[in-house]
């Protein structure tokens, strides 16, 4: 299992393979940081992210909408509930 640290270092990690241009916003990302406007997110970078997120940590979405995650932290909290051992 990975602590949180580890959870938000791969996510941004995963971010930055995704959208490069985001290297200079990796470090002043936090839990409350908005998927939309802070990191400028839009419904088919979510989606990309939520299909590399699923090969990254081995959780899966299903039960989960796309609109259920509005901050960076709302995903580190999905992703550290659902992860396998």
């Amino acid at each position: 299992m990975l602590s949180r640290k580890e959870i938000q270092d791969k996510l941004k990690e995963v971010l930055l393979n995704a959208d490069p241009q985001k290297k200079d916003i990796l470090p002043s990302i936090t839990d409350s940081s908005s998927l939309n406007v802070d990191l400028g997110l839009t419904s088919v970078g979510m989606l990309f992210l939520v299909i590399v997120m699923e090969e990254t940590f081995g959780v899966t979405f299903d039960d989960a909408g796309l609109g259920d995650f509005k901050t960076f932290g709302d995903i580190v909290d999905f992703i550290e509930k659902n992860q396998k051992d």
